[in-house]
């Protein structure tokens, strides 16, 4: 038998971030203990700032009847010369029945004393306390605080909990809190508790308190009057999707209002403008043909008559956050703008200061600079070299500023206005904005050689000096986000498509460094490569069996035998070049004699094979190719016999077979290859 089940916790307000890191486990994990329990149903699951909901439309009222298994001694241990010993006493006190119902069962091959005992099913309310104790508990928000005296660790202080099943409240105490049939109101209508008699008294009583339980439709509600907002007024609202997630989360009855700033703090740079409105207030920027507006939209929690308070107390508030921001940037135009002030900023107790970071990643750069030395005097012309280095050298100067040091995720965006203030030019300006591009897996790339070979410069300079240091990732932890920097000089390579030997590269650089393992680095960089492909895992390691130092290669590499590999008859033509490379896998392959051939498949097959390598082809067109020749190897292998007694006939046609191999071998290692 099932009854609507319905749970309320009731919490002070729910700091939003943490909470929606949470939020994906939190259903999962109330149904993990359903499972344990013999109780689980399907539910939804609902929340707002200040309470967690699931509803259960069919909920058992009782656990299911069942049994308790018990296992005790072997039939030789428990049996002595024709009695019961002492262990298979024991065991029968432990069940609770007589030495007469002992029996054994065959488990596992071995006979031992086994019992079954009926175990009827407790009702759910005697549970639903417990579990309830227990999922809280299992929740983890990072931090969590105390009340009262301080007995209790939760993220915020549980105030009331509401479980009905069917007609009736569930009682129990937890967390000093008895369990009761009321909830608490939105504060706008009422600090009273409010009773509740059922499931569907509960959601009928929503409307009424102030509530709207389901965040997708306070979501709704929120998207709607933005877009109300948007067609009366001509504006465009910026919809930061995160943004919007932590504003659901913080509200129980959301209200989209537009509120208005001086023009006057327009002369800020908008990322300024926008960071101080977003992080601070929580506000969303608007905009005027693709131009920050002096406007903003405020989703209000609050439920009123009259909003015109509510709108003037968030503009006051905005208007002493943008005078903060002015004020900063007016101080900071003012102060030089240059690298010395680095001189006194860590980097790292291993590595010095941040100017001395910045003299290392110019050195990488001018190393980058003589590889790609055509392109960049392509995009900036002759005096790029000097360019470089002024960019370089400006690159973490906003760290300095007043700015960056309110608004940290401005640096390098802030950089960029000052360089282009102090009449730095636009290359220059650009490669200190996107010198962190890219900065997560949907970020966009550097624009240009120019910026790149500055973004590439920073990333590498992180990864060689953290690494000379020991500072290297393992397991899960990456304080020093060096995965991120690899994964970035990745997708700069592929974005701008350039070749980039990493050996040479990392060799070339290392003499500025503590002596450390490159090869190290350079497997740490290569491994990134499984993140990028959608691709059998050992389509990638074959790839990189190949030692190509290349990275750009390396990828190429890796699409084309991916896409070979997703054609159908790929397994049959896979079978012939892994029997080829399992025949030579031991073998010294020498150079293959044309004068030694007996047999025309032997002749045969070494034309095909070198028409194969006579073309200038890409590594697809050169798999194509090289997959093309299974006919003419499988007519090889039918006929010809490679182990004869002749020593140099057999080496003659391990070296046929293992030129091809070799040329395999140039792309992909086919030997690591598992399907």
């Amino acid at each position: 038998m099932t009854k609507e089940l319905i749970v309320e916790i009731g919490v002070e307000e729910l700091p939003a971030i943490p909470f929606l890191k949470e939020s994906g486990n939190i259903k999962v994990k109330w149904q993990d203990i359903l499972r344990e329990n013999s109780l689980f149903s399907e539910c939804e699951f609902y929340y707002t700032p200040r309470r967690i909901v699931f509803y259960h439309p069919n909920f058992k009222i009782k656990q299911d009847d069942g049994f308790s298994e018990f296992i005790g001694a072997p039939k030789q241990v428990a049996i002595k010369d024709g009695k019961f010993t002492q262990a298979a006493i024991s065991f029968a006190n432990k069940c609770g029945i007589t030495e007469s119902e002992l029996k054994f069962e065959t488990i596992n091959g071995k006979e031992v004393l086994y019992y079954k005992k009926p175990v009827a099913g407790r009702p759910s309310q005697e549970l639903l306390g417990d579990m309830i104790e227990k999922f809280l508990l299992s929740l983890n928000f990072g931090k969590s605080m105390r009340w009262g005296d301080g007995k209790f660790d939760f993220i915020r202080p549980i105030r009331s909990f509401l479980v009905i099943l069917g007609d009736e409240v569930v009682k129990f105490n937890k967390f000093d809190v008895d369990s009761g049939n009321s909830i608490y109101q939105h504060r706008s209508i009422s600090y009273d508790k409010f009773s509740v008699k059922n499931a569907k008294d509960y959601f009928g009583s929503m409307s009424k308190i102030g509530v709207i339980l389901d965040q997708e439709k306070r979501r709704e509600k929120i998207l709607k009057e933005f877009k109300d907002i948007e067609q009366k007024s001509g504006f465009d609202i910026e919809i930061d999707e995160d943004l919007l997630d932590e504003v659901v989360a913080i509200t129980e009855y959301p209200t989209a209002l537009i509120g208005e700033f001086e023009s006057e703090f327009l002369g800020v740079p908008s990322e300024a403008i926008i960071t101080s409105m977003k992080e601070n207030q929580r506000y969303f920027p608007v905009f005027k043909n693709k131009k920050l507006s002096n406007h903003f939209v405020v989703v209000s929690n609050a439920i009123a008559d009259d909003y015109n308070l509510i709108i003037k107390g968030n503009e006051k508030v905005l208007r002493a956050r943008l005078s903060d921001a002015m004020f900063f940037w007016q101080s900071d135009l003012k102060a030089d703008f240059g690298p010395e002030k680095l001189k006194n900023i860590t980097y790292l107790k291993e590595l010095g200061s941040i100017y001395e970071k910045e003299l290392r990643e110019l050195k990488v750069v001018k190393a980058l600079a003589k590889i790609y030395s055509n392109r960049l005097n392509s995009e900036v012309g002759a005096r790029y070299e000097e360019l470089l280095e002024i960019a370089v050298m400006l690159s973490k100067a906003d760290l300095t500023t007043q700015m960056v040091y309110e608004f940290t995720e401005l640096q390098g965006v802030m950089g960029y206005y000052y360089a282009k203030a102090k009449g730095e030019s636009e290359f220059i300006a650009n490669a200190i904005k996107e010198q962190y591009l890219p900065s997560g897996e949907k970020s966009e790339c550097p624009n240009g050689i120019f910026s790149s070979v500055v973004a590439l410069a920073t990333k590498i300079d992180t990864l060689m000096g953290l690494f000379s240091v020991g500072k290297i990732p393992s397991g899960n932890k990456d304080p020093y986000a060096l995965r991120r920097a690899a994964n970035g000089i990745i997708k700069i390579i592929l974005n701008e498509k350039l070749n980039f030997n990493l050996k040479e590269v990392l060799s070339s650089l290392a003499n500025g460094y503590a002596k450390f393992d490159l090869k190290q680095l350079e497997n740490f960089i290569f491994d990134r490569l499984y993140t990028f492909f959608d691709a059998n895992a050992s389509i990638i390691k074959a790839c990189l069996a190949s030692e190509k130092g290349d990275i750009l290669a390396q990828c190429e590499a890796i699409k084309a035998l991916y896409e070979i590999s997703e054609k159908s008859d790929f397994r049959e033509n896979f079978s012939t070049f892994k029997r080829l490379a399992n025949i030579i896998k031991d073998e010294n392959i020498g150079v293959v004699n044309e004068s030694l051939f007996e047999s025309e498949k032997e002749r045969n097959l070494n034309s095909e094979f070198k028409k194969v390598v006579a073309k200038d082809s890409d590594f697809k067109e050169r798999l194509d190719d090289l997959f093309a020749l299974k006919s003419v190897i499988d007519s090889f292998f039918d006929k010809v016999m490679i182990n004869v007694d002749d020593a140099k006939i057999r080496s003659n046609r391990i070296a046929l077979i293992g030129q091809i191999y070799k040329e395999f071998l140039k792309i992909a290692d086919i030997k690591e290859i598992s399907l």
